[in-house]
């Protein structure tokens, strides 16, 4: 299965809700720092969609919860 940069972009506004920036300097959560540093990588190889399986696997969890949570 592919994930498209749209795609990863809606999961991390999924993220971005469910655990929102926190303190004064408004750090992101671990799971949004996770899948947005997979979408940075994206970007940088201007990759339009990646294969799940070349996400780090905590990134793939993550995928799959938001995509659980679309049900």
């Amino acid at each position: 299965m592919n994930i498209t940069l749209p795609e990863l972009e809606a999961a991390i506004n999924y993220w971005r809700q469910q655990r929102p920036a926190t303190g004064d300097e408004c750090a992101l959560s671990p799971e949004v720092n996770i899948l947005a540093s997979e979408y940075a990588l994206m970007i940088f190889h201007r990759k339009k969609e990646i294969a799940a399986q070349e996400l780090k696997p905590n990134a793939q969890s993550l995928l799959r919860i938001w995509q659980a949570s679309k049900s």
